[in-house]
C-alpha cells in the first residue's frame, strides 16, 4: 500500500515539476486567446493554446527562444527563462504595422488603415493625454481636417469638410449621439463627453451613410469610451488627474477605478470640471484695437439684477465665459461564454448654466459698446444621460464569424432662459429628448483568409421630442428679484404637441482583396425616416396645417478602392453617396438671431450628397514616416438652407414682443463643396517624431453664386515632439489664414460675418461694414516628465506670444497664453 502511496506522490510532484503551461491573454480585454501557435525557430516544436488559451511549454528549453503567434495578433517572442518571470502569462496585442493603425468605425469592425480607402484620422488613448485638452470640442480640434466653432465658451461645434451640426454624425461607444433636434447652424454637443473618458477618438471623412445613415454628410466622429478588462488575478487599479489652468483658472479632476476578476470586471470614471471666465490675447496683430473685447457686460446672472449694463474694467476679460460640469462613467464588461461578451455602459453628463456669450454681447447699436441687447441669456444645465448593453459575438459559423448588438436608451434635456435690456419679462424654453435605439453589426469572412468579407447590419432609432416654453414677469423689490409678479405665454421652439421622429435602415457591405495589391469595398444601404409633429398653441404663429406627417426614403452606397503598388505607397479612392432626411429641427424650429426669425416650413425635404475623393499615402524610413493628400468634390443636391420666408402672406413675424424679418429651411438646387488635407506623420529618428496638416476648403452654390455656409478658411498645424526616457517635449505651430467678407454666406448668418471686425459702421452694405476674419499664427510647448512608472507630471504653454485671435464663425475670443499644469497618479 505504501508502494502505491509513494508512486501517486511522485506522479504528482512531478507535474507540478515538469508540466509548465503558459497562458496567453488579450492585452486590452484580459480575454483567454486559443488557437495560438507557439514554436521555436527552427520549429521543431510547435503548439496550440486550447479552448482556455493555455499550452504545455515544458518541452522548451530554458535558453530557447519561443514565438507566439496568431492570425488577428502581433507575434511574440521571449526566452522561456523569461516567462518564468511572467509567470507563464503572455499579453497578446492586436496587429500594428507601423503607422497602420487598427480602425473600427469604417466597417463597424477591427480593420488596418491599409484595406480602408476612405480618408481617416484617429486620436490614441496616448495622443489625449498628451493634448490634455480642456474639452472634447478642443480635443477635436487638434485633428487634421477638423476646424471647431464657438459661440461661447461652454461649447464647439466641429466642421468636416465645409459642413457641421446635423450634417456630421457624432456617436459614442457605438450610438449615434445625433437626435432629432440637432439643429442647422452650430451645435455644441460634442463637450457633453469627457476628455478623461475617452480611449480614442476616430474620424471618418466624407459621406459614410452606408455604415451609419441620415446625417453623416461631412463625415462620423466615434468617440470610444475606456473598457475594462479581465484578470486572471483579482485586482483593483485607479487613476487620480489632475489640472489648473491660468488662462481661465480651471480646475479639472479626474477619478477612476478599475476591478477586474476572471470572470467580470468594471470601470468607473468621474469628472468634475470648474471654468472661471476667460482671458483673451493682449496682442492684436490683425490690427483692430478694439475687435472682441468687452467693454460692457451683464451682471444678471446667477439671480442677480442690474438694470443695466456694466463697465468692464478689463476689455480682454471675457466676462460670462464660466460653467463648469461633470461627467461619470460606469462600464461592466462580462464574457457569458468564450463566443459572447456582454458590456453594460452607463454616462451621465451635466453642467451649471452656460451662458450664451455671443448673445449677451449682441449690440442694438454699433456705435454704442453699452447697447446690450439681452440681459440674460443662457442655455440652462446640459442634461445627457445614455444607457447601453453591448452583445459581442463569435459564433465562427458560416452566415455569422462575427457580430455586435447594441440597444440603448438616451434622454437628452437643454433650455434657453432669456430677458432683453429694458424689460422684466424672462422667457423659458425647454426641451426633452427621448432616443430608443436597437442596431446589430455583423460580417462573416467567405474565405479562410479573410481576402473576402460580408458585412451587413440594420438601425433602429426612435425619438420622442417634448417642448415647453413659458413667461415669467419678475418682481423687482429694492433691486433684487422677489419672485415673479406675472405670467405669460411664450412661442415654444419646437412643436408645442409633441413630435416623433423614427428611422430605420439595413446595409450590406462587400470587401475583398481583388490581389495582394489592391481592395475593393462596396456597400449599400436603405433608411426610411418617419415624422409626426402637433402644434396646439397658435398665439403667435398661425400653421397651415397644426398636424403632419412625413415619411422620406432613400437609397445610398459606396465604392472604393485601394491600390498598392509598392510597401512604400497607397493609392485610395472613393465614390459614395449620402443623405440626410430633414428631422424636427428642419421643419419645426422657432427662434430669433439679430432681428431674423426661423419659423416652421413644413415642406422640407431630404438633401443628398455625391462624393469623390482621391488619396495617396507615401511611407518612408521603413514605413515610419508617411506623408499624404486627400483631395475631394462634393456635389449637394436638394440643399437645405435658411432663407427668407413668407407666413400668411406676411415676411414680418413677432416673437418675445418684437417683429422680425421671417426665415426658414427651404430646398435648393445644387451646390459644392470641395478641398484637401495634406498630413505628415511619424519618426525623424529614434527621439524625435513630427505631425502636421493643412487644410483648404471651398464651396459654392451652383444656382445663386453663393458661398456656402460654414466653409473655414486655410487651417494647419506643425508640431513637433521629442521623447526620451521619462521625459517628453514639443512644440505645435497653429495659423489660419484671412477669409475674406467676400466668401461669407450672408443669407444664413451661420458664419457670423456680423461678429467680424467692422471697417465703415455707417456703410450700407455688410460686404462694406465688415472686414472678414483675420489671419492668425500661435505657437505652443508642452512637455511631460514621468516621475516613476505611476505617477506623471505635464505642462503646456500655449499660445505663448499671447495673440488675440476669434476662430471662424466663433462668438468668442479664443484663449490668451495660458499655462496648464496637470499630474496623473495610478495606484
Amino acid at each position: 500500500m505504501m508502494k502505491y502511496i509513494v508512486l501517486v506522490f511522485v506522479v504528482f510532484f512531478s507535474s507540478l515539476t515538469f508540466a509548465q503551461e503558459i497562458k496567453v491573454l488579450d492585452k486590452k480585454t484580459g480575454k483567454k486567446v486559443n488557437n495560438v501557435t507557439i514554436y521555436n525557430k527552427d520549429k521543431t516544436i510547435s503548439l496550440t493554446t486550447n479552448d482556455y488559451g493555455l499550452a504545455d511549454v515544458s518541452s522548451f528549453k530554458d535558453d530557447e527562444i519561443i514565438l507566439i503567434s496568431h492570425l488577428s495578433y502581433s507575434i511574440r517572442s521571449i526566452k522561456k527563462s523569461n516567462l518564468k518571470k511572467q509567470n507563464f502569462t503572455i499579453y497578446l496585442t492586436k496587429q500594428s504595422e507601423e503607422l497602420d493603425e487598427i480602425v473600427i468605425s469604417v466597417f463597424k469592425r477591427e480593420e488596418k488603415t491599409k484595406r480602408i480607402a476612405e480618408q481617416i484620422a484617429v486620436l490614441t488613448s496616448k495622443d489625449i493625454q498628451k493634448i490634455s485638452a480642456q474639452t472634447s470640442a478642443d480635443l477635436l480640434a487638434t485633428i487634421p481636417g477638423i476646424k471647431v466653432q464657438k459661440s461661447q465658451f461652454g461649447g464647439g461645434s466641429p466642421v468636416i469638410r465645409g459642413m457641421e451640426s446635423n450634417r456630421v454624425l457624432l456617436v459614442v461607444d457605438g450610438v449615434r449621439m445625433n437626435n432629432a433636434i440637432y439643429r442647422k447652424g452650430h451645435l455644441q454637443s460634442s463637450i457633453t463627453i469627457a476628455p478623461n473618458l475617452l480611449d480614442k477618438t476616430e474620424v471618418v471623412f466624407g459621406p459614410s451613410s452606408v455604415i451609419y445613415g441620415s446625417d453623416a454628410l461631412g463625415g462620423v466622429i466615434h468617440y470610444y469610451t475606456k473598457t475594462p478588462k479581465l484578470s486572471e488575478e483579482d485586482k483593483v487599479s485607479s487613476q487620480f488627474f489632475s489640472r489648473f489652468s491660468t488662462v481661465n483658472q480651471e480646475i479639472t479632476t479626474n477619478v477612476s477605478a478599475e476591478v477586474s476578476f476572471s470572470n467580470w470586471a468594471s470601470f468607473t470614471s468621474i469628472s468634475y470640471s470648474d471654468f472661471g471666465d476667460l482671458k483673451a490675447g493682449k496682442n492684436r496683430n490683425h490690427g483692430f484695437s478694439d475687435w472682441g473685447k468687452v467693454f460692457y457686460y451683464s451682471e444678471n446672472v446667477n439671480g442677480n439684477y442690474n438694470e443695466n449694463p456694466t463697465k468692464n474694467e478689463n476689455p480682454n476679460f471675457l466676462r460670462n465665459t464660466g460653467y463648469n460640469q461633470t461627467d461619470v462613467l460606469q462600464k461592466f464588461f462580462v464574457p457569458l461564454s468564450k463566443n459572447t461578451d456582454l458590456k453594460i455602459n452607463l454616462q451621465y453628463s451635466t453642467s451649471s448654466d452656460i451662458q450664451r456669450f455671443d448673445r449677451l454681447t449682441e449690440l442694438k447699436s454699433l456705435t454704442d459698446a453699452s447697447s446690450l441687447k439681452f440681459a440674460e441669456w443662457y442655455y440652462g444645465p446640459q442634461k445627457r444621460l445614455l444607457i447601453s448593453s453591448q452583445l459581442d459575438i463569435n459564433p465562427s459559423k458560416n452566415w455569422l464569424e462575427r457580430g455586435t448588438l447594441i440597444v440603448a436608451y438616451q434622454n437628452l434635456q437643454e433650455s434657453r432662459i432669456q430677458r432683453k435690456f429694458g424689460s422684466l419679462d424672462r422667457s423659458y424654453r425647454e426641451e426633452n429628448v427621448d432616443v430608443f435605439s436597437v442596431n446589430g453589426d455583423f460580417s462573416v469572412p467567405l474565405t479562410e483568409d479573410e481576402t473576402r468579407t460580408l458585412s451587413y447590419g440594420f438601425e433602429f432609432a426612435y425619438n420622442e421630442v417634448s417642448s415647453n416654453s413659458y413667461g415669467k414677469t419678475l418682481n423687482i423689490v429694492n433691486g433684487e428679484i422677489n419672485g415673479f409678479s406675472n405670467d405669460f405665454k411664450v412661442e415654444s421652439r419646437y412643436p408645442d404637441g409633441g413630435s416623433e421622429y423614427l428611422s430605420s435602415a439595413f446595409y450590406v457591405d462587400y470587401r475583398q482583396d481583388i490581389n495582394s495589391k489592391s481592395t475593393l469595398n462596396s456597400g449599400i444601404r436603405f433608411t426610411n425616416t418617419n415624422l409626426h409633429a402637433i402644434w396646439i398653441d397658435q398665439t403667435f404663429i398661425q400653421l397651415p396645417q397644426t398636424e403632419i406627417s412625413s415619411n422620406n426614403s432613400a437609397v445610398t452606397a459606396t465604392l472604393g478602392y485601394v491600390y498598392k503598388p509598392s510597401r512604400n505607397w497607397q493609392l485610395n479612392s472613393v465614390l459614395s453617396s449620402g443623405f440626410r432626411s430633414p428631422n424636427i429641427d428642419d421643419v419645426g424650429r422657432v427662434r430669433e438671431k439679430s432681428g431674423e426669425v426661423t419659423v416652421p416650413n413644413i415642406d422640407v425635404k431630404p438633401e443628398f450628397a455625391y462624393n469623390a475623393e482621391i488619396g495617396i499615402q507615401k511611407y518612408f524610413n521603413h514605413r515610419k514616416f508617411r506623408l499624404g493628400a486627400n483631395v475631394f468634390y462634393t456635389l449637394l443636391d436638394n440643399y437645405i438652407i435658411r432663407d427668407h420666408f413668407t407666413m400668411n402672406g406676411s415676411d414680418q413675424v413677432l416673437f418675445d414682443g418684437e417683429y422680425g424679418n421671417a426665415v426658414a429651411n427651404q430646398n435648393r438646387g445644387n451646390a459644392y463643396i470641395t478641398g484637401y488635407t495634406i498630413s505628415y506623420l511619424g519618426k525623424l529618428s529614434n527621439t524625435f517624431n513630427t505631425s502636421g496638416f493643412i487644410t483648404y476648403t471651398k464651396g459654392r452654390t451652383y444656382d445663386t453664386e453663393e458661398p456656402m455656409s460654414s466653409i473655414p478658411p486655410l487651417f494647419g498645424q506643425f508640431e513637433i515632439n521629442y521623447t526620451k526616457d521619462k521625459i517628453e517635449v514639443g512644440a505645435a505651430l497653429r495659423f489660419n489664414s484671412k477669409k475674406d467678407i467676400a466668401d461669407f454666406n450672408f443669407t444664413e448668418g451661420i458664419d457670423n460675418h456680423d461678429l467680424t471686425p467692422v471697417v465703415d459702421a455707417n456703410a450700407t452694405t455688410d460686404k462694406d461694414i465688415y472686414f472678414g476674419t483675420p489671419s492668425w499664427i500661435t505657437f505652443g510647448v508642452n512637455g511631460r516628465y514621468s516621475v516613476t512608472q505611476n505617477f506623471s507630471v505635464q505642462a503646456r504653454l500655449d499660445n505663448l506670444l499671447d495673440e488675440h485671435y476669434i476662430e471662424f464663425a466663433s462668438g468668442v475670443s479664443s484663449p490668451g497664453r495660458n499655462l496648464s499644469l496637470s499630474f496623473v497618479a495610478n495606484f
